[in-house]
């Protein structure tokens, strides 16, 4: 399907939603407004947390706080996660000593580390980078790892056979060949920082979308709980398209480096 018809037909749906929710409660009553808000009321309290704010700050404020733990527990993330799955796929050593802790830590929940990331660091931003990292970190070894294990194995060994330097093998086979695997596990590293932050900004937060949140469920205030909802869809989409724009520019550049080499 054409871009422009896909964007055509997206904002279609969107339109349809937002008119099926006015008719569901400001239209026909069907939901009581102190269930579910209705548009207006969701519009009033994004105007209240634009203007005068809410939870001790204004919605851009709370953005970009939230947008600062993702960021960095994400870069945090994939800064050990990408060259630890490179290094277990490539070396078989590495892949024995590694792979057995690796298997023990991957299914612990993430929120599950929220109280040693408190003992350890305290209820600042710290703790919750801490959280978001073991979120992220767990999707970038595996499909890292993944990546390399589907390279060719003739071009793994063919490479070896001709004495090729170390950093140019990772620079010129594993890299390219991995690229599209690791940028997958860097998508999804992505949308777990995001799944998890609300959590994280739920203990000791002074700011961030979890703490509009957290902050609106006890004033019983629905308008501004979706609002929340709404920024954390918004701004976790466009981390996502901005991901999506680096990996078609960056997938191709290696590609072509890795062939040219």
């Amino acid at each position: 399907m054409p871009l422009d018809r896909r964007s055509a037909v997206g904002l279609a749906t969107i339109v349809a939603f937002v008119a099926a929710w006015y008719l569901a409660t400001s239209a026909t009553g069907l939901i009581s407004p102190g269930r579910f808000p209705a548009p207006g009321d969701t519009w009033a309290a994004a105007m209240q947390s634009l203007g005068r704010g809410y939870a001790d700050a204004t919605l851009p404020v709370h953005v970009l706080q939230s947008l600062k733990l993702v960021v960095f527990g994400f870069l945090a993330s994939i800064a050990v996660g990408v060259p630890l799955g490179l290094l277990m796929g490539w070396n078989p050593v590495a892949e024995a000593l590694l792979n057995p802790v690796f298997l023990l830590l991957r299914p612990i929940p993430p929120l599950a580390w929220i109280p040693l990331a408190i003992l350890w660091l305290g209820l600042g931003d710290a703790a919750k980078i801490m959280v978001i990292f073991f979120a992220a970190f767990v999707p970038s070894v595996i499909n890292t790892h993944a990546g390399v294990r589907n390279i060719d194995r003739p071009l793994i060994e063919a490479a070896r056979m001709l004495g090729t330097p170390r950093w140019r093998f990772v620079r010129e086979v594993l890299v390219p060949g991995a690229a599209p695997m690791i940028f997958t596990g860097l998508r999804l590293s992505l949308q777990a920082s995001w799944t998890t932050l609300v959590a994280a900004e739920l203990v000791g937060a002074l700011a961030g979308l979890g703490h509009v949140l957290n902050v609106a469920q006890q004033d019983l205030f629905p308008g501004m709980i979706l609002v929340g909802m709404i920024s954390v869809a918004i701004f976790g989409a466009l981390t996502t398209g901005l991901l999506a724009y680096a990996e078609r520019h960056v997938v191709t550049w290696v590609r072509v480096k890795g062939a040219s080499a």
